[in-house]
């Protein structure tokens, strides 16, 4: 090998951390991956994976619930058994089946401690000293702990906890209306333990379109959920049984557990950069350019670390992009920020969203227009039984797609269309002329291509055009 014991040392393998062992390997370089804890990071032991697992079990369960609205009847609601337990052994399966089969060919330091800097081109683990020519720090976050006061006296659930009960509590107080919190509280709320939300921001979702929030909190309304938003937490306390939440407007909101669900942090303590000269954020992430080096140009940040995008797929895709600089000519690096990155929310109906707000449009003067087709006058929703939602476009000139949100059954995966869009600057005549499957949902995102062009269609010049074309 020469100077450094490898070609590439990963730090961290969640999703990012994960795409450069594995890329890398593949690529025949030779590659080394620290993990304190487990292949996979939040997403798959702690996050996405095991949520949309309880989602689906919460969902199966709900559907009884409404088997009236589907002219059916004479069903029992069914009753949590080991929930819990499911999930684990079905994370220990993608585990010990799946994932680890990735890194055949990665030389993985699994469970040994966290790594260290002690030079650009070295860490050292459990005392022991790790040398690469390219080092990729991929060491995610944690969830952010409130300073509310009182909380140190209680239990706190988080997500790296939530799926360790032993049983569905008798009931949730949430802290926190994003993604996390609204998947959470929905899913508990559907296996019988009532649950509220409370938070500071003015709409759940609040990364998103209000719209979008506001709808979400009526479903949530229905089925039960309590929702709290512009909410001050004034303190907490175990009051026998329970956890008391006093807030601003002094409600006192009560649950059997509490779980903080207000966002992620990032921690690099461990990582002691300052012995690689590596700077970082005036919010503690690690500072990069928009190819994803570091202030040590051969030190790359991917993933949540960096502070840009805290998304199990941006973290995959920079560290992709990544592991390219480090092989393209200058003139052929890819800018990671140069991607439309949608996102999308596990509820029901799901939220997604890709592009600019429409706030960040209005704050930076952009004209545009909206186009908005509900799920509601399309037949095939109604038919299924689907019918609460909407897709909204923010179109600019010549039908140039700048945002799109969308509420609704399907919606986390007709997003994927929009941010293919947006990124290879496809406009709302090609999303008309594409042909869609009927009767899909996602029928819907031709639907909002037609109603911009019917508008067009409006204008009487344009009418007296194609009336002298047509007659000609």
């Amino acid at each position: 090998m020469g100077k450094y014991d490898f070609d590439i040392l990963v730090i961290g393998l969640g999703p990012a951390g994960m795409a450069v062992a594995a890329m890398g390997a593949e690529m025949g370089l030779k590659v080394c991956a620290v993990e304190k804890n487990r292949i996979g990071g939040e997403c798959l032991n702690v996050g996405c994976i095991p949520s949309k697992a309880l989602l689906r079990i919460a969902k199966t369960r709900h559907t009884f619930a409404g088997l009236k609205e589907m002219a059916l009847s004479g069903s029992v609601l069914p009753e949590p058994g080991d929930l819990f337990g499911k999930i684990a052994a079905d994370l220990q399966y993608i585990n010990d089946n799946k994932t680890v089969g990735m890194f055949k060919k990665v030389d993985l330091r699994l469970g040994e401690g966290a790594a260290s800097f002690v030079d650009p081109h070295t860490v050292e683990v459990a005392g022991k000293k790790i040398s690469a020519q390219r080092i990729f720090i991929a060491t995610g976050t944690r969830p952010r702990l409130l300073p509310i006061p009182g909380l140190d006296g209680v239990e706190v659930l988080t997500n790296e906890n939530i799926f360790h009960l032993d049983k569905v509590p008798r009931s949730l107080a949430i802290i926190g209306g994003g993604a996390i919190g609204c998947e959470m509280a929905q899913a508990f709320s559907r296996l019988g333990c009532p649950c509220s939300i409370v938070q500071a921001d003015p709409f759940l979702i609040p990364n998103g379109d209000p719209e979008a929030g506001e709808l979400l909190e009526k479903v949530f309304a229905a089925e039960g959920i309590q929702v709290y938003n512009a909410r001050r937490i004034e303190s907490i306390e175990k009051k026998d049984d329970d956890v008391s939440i006093r807030t601003d407007r002094g409600e006192i909101i009560t649950g059997e557990r509490l779980l903080m669900a207000a966002g992620r942090t990032i921690d690099l303590s461990s990582l002691k950069l300052e012995h690689a000269g590596i700077e970082t954020t005036p919010a503690g992430a690690v500072r990069v350019d928009r190819y994803l080096r570091t202030s040590r140009k051969n030190v790359f940040a991917v993933g949540d670390c960096n502070g840009h995008w805290q998304l199990s797929h941006a973290a995959m895709h920079q560290g992709m992009i990544a592991l390219m600089n480090c092989l393209l000519p200058w003139k052929a690096k890819r800018d990671f920020l140069g991607y439309a990155v949608p996102w999308a929310v596990f509820t029901e109906p799901q939220v997604s969203y890709v592009g600019l707000r429409e706030k960040e449009l209005k704050e930076q003067n952009i004209r545009y227009e909206t186009i908005r087709v509900n799920y509601g006058d399309y037949g095939a929703a109604i038919a299924e039984n689907v019918a609460t939602g909407f897709v909204k476009v923010f179109a600019g000139r010549a039908g140039k797609i700048l945002g799109v949100s969308i509420v609704g059954e399907g919606s986390g995966e007709m997003i994927n269309e929009w941010a293919l869009a947006i990124q290879k600057k496809i406009r709302l005549h090609d999303i008309l002329l594409q042909q869609h499957a009927f009767p899909t949902m996602g029928f819907l995102s031709k639907r909002a291509a037609e109603v911009w062009m019917m508008k067009k269609m409006g204008s009487i010049t344009l009418q007296k055009i194609c009336r002298w074309l047509f007659r000609r």
